[in-house]
């Protein structure tokens, strides 16, 4: 049976390679991205799958575009939601903390997932598999936490974690698994240059990882290799 993807933020990275490989796999995928205009990759993606990947518009931060994209899903099914659009915000060493910035790193990697969950919840409560999928980061972890620094992007990560564990509560009555997945240090304009891993290793095991959860995985913090990471 084919699954239907929702993916945010599919314009490159992490997000172009997940709309690839579940394209590839005979996924329909809903590639959901701010520019699709400037977004040529993933159009030409679109292009050579003839019809398994649409590309639709999406600022995570704008609610009616949320409303939007939930409106074209309101008959579909959806098996798999991935919250990938995220955004490292501004440098936030002690001292120098951009508030401005921190705030609107919070509405795109924290508020915006949590806002999607619940407009897609039905869409996705009527499919297959009945996964939603945030895309955390280990810079979030409390326990991991050996270097400091990064307030904005670790504090809007360990929020996305606390989203993700209430939404596995709310949520399990209706069979909806929630996870939060590292996808490792990626080779990304956000991951840098020396990261460890391309963005095909990333989504490949992250994949991998999606394809074994289940309702009793719900809340897990999960790392690229399947491991649980502290809190």
């Amino acid at each position: 049976m084919t699954e239907t993807v929702v993916i945010t933020g599919a314009n490159r990275g992490i997000g172009l390679m997940f709309a690839q490989q579940y394209a590839e796999a005979g996924a329909r995928v809903l590639a959901a991205c701010r520019h699709p205009e400037q977004a040529r990759e993933l159009s030409r993606l679109a292009a050579k799958t003839r019809g398994r990947v649409s590309v639709h518009p999406l600022d995570v931060t704008n609610p009616a575009q949320i409303q939007a994209l939930a409106g074209i899903l309101t008959d579909t099914p959806v098996d798999i939601l991935i919250n990938n659009a995220g955004s490292y915000g501004p440098a936030s060493a002690f001292g120098d903390t951009d508030v401005e910035g921190w705030l609107e790193t919070f509405r795109i990697n924290t508020v915006a997932p949590l806002k999607i969950m619940e407009a897609l919840v039905e869409p996705v409560a009527s499919g297959r598999r009945r996964l939603m999928v945030n895309i955390s980061s280990k810079m979030g972890s409390m326990a991991d936490n050996g270097s400091g620094g990064s307030y904005i992007y670790r504090s809007t990560k360990a929020a996305l974690n606390a989203i993700t564990v209430s939404a596995a509560r709310d949520l399990g009555a209706r069979g909806i698994t929630v996870v939060a997945l590292h996808p490792g240090w990626v080779r990304t304009d956000m991951g840098g240059p020396d990261a460890e891993i391309t963005t095909e290793q990333s989504v490949t095991a992250m994949r991998q990882t999606i394809s074994h959860l289940t309702l009793v995985d719900s809340g897990r913090f999960i790392d690229i290799d399947g491991s649980d990471i502290p809190w």
